[in-house]
């Protein structure tokens, strides 16, 4: 009589602790990818709001015409050095066919203004889709892995919270989960909110990294 083979025993409660350490480091690098998308978008659109506040706000006109007027300057000296390297001589039908032409693409780029604003704006609202859509991602990636465990250890500070994770995540990106927890209501912050929509991501840390320690967070779903 063949003898079966003995089975090793199995610790299902060690296979469950591992399987679970690999989704949690899983969710946590998914999570890190859409942050630096979050992180991107969102500078984008900054930058490209501040573009158009530059070249279309109220101040237009005077903006168009100083940057021509730079322009001139930059073509005269370019010329010179141009002239002066190749020694070469140039007539005033050349040098005035030259800014004709420079002349001649400011103004059908100043009539033309209205459809580059239009395509300006097409950027922008793409870019804030785009922060918004990663923004979205990053909240439910949150929901399923570090916001329950912030949740089982409140109160918390938001410098708990980057040390908890050891500085994987910026601060500023935590602090907007943790606000979208607040606005949901399911968090509470007795003090130091800051107001972080307007700002620069670079600013919005600077701004936190001050209260970090102080900005203690409540769990309503599990009260202390």
């Amino acid at each position: 009589m063949l003898n079966a083979p003995k089975v090793n025993n199995l610790n299902t409660k060690d296979f469950h602790k591992s399987d679970s350490n690999v989704l949690s480091a899983e969710s946590h690098e998914s999570l890190k990818q859409r942050e630096q998308q979050w992180w991107q978008a969102r500078q984008q659109l900054i930058t490209l709001k501040e573009r158009k506040i530059f070249w279309y706000g109220e101040s237009r006109a005077i903006m168009w015409f100083l940057w021509q007027m730079a322009s001139y300057v930059v073509v005269a000296i370019a010329l010179l050095l141009l002239v002066r390297v190749l020694n070469i001589e140039l007539s005033v039908w050349q040098y005035s066919a030259v800014f004709g032409v420079q002349t001649l693409i400011f103004v059908m780029m100043f009539a033309s203004r209205g459809k580059l604003a239009a395509h300006l704006q097409t950027k922008i609202d793409q870019a804030d889709l785009a922060r918004e859509q990663a923004l979205n991602e990053m909240i439910i990636l949150a929901s399923d892995s570090i916001i329950p465990e912030i949740h089982a250890n409140a109160p918390i500070s938001l410098q708990q919270v980057y040390e908890r994770y050891d500085a994987q995540f910026r601060m500023a990106s935590l602090q907007k989960l943790l606000q979208e927890e607040i606005d949901a209501g399911r968090l509470i912050l007795a003090q130091h909110q800051i107001e972080s929509e307007v700002l620069p991501p670079e600013l919005v840390e600077d701004g936190l990294l001050p209260h970090t320690g102080e900005m203690v967070y409540r769990s309503l779903i599990h009260p202390a």
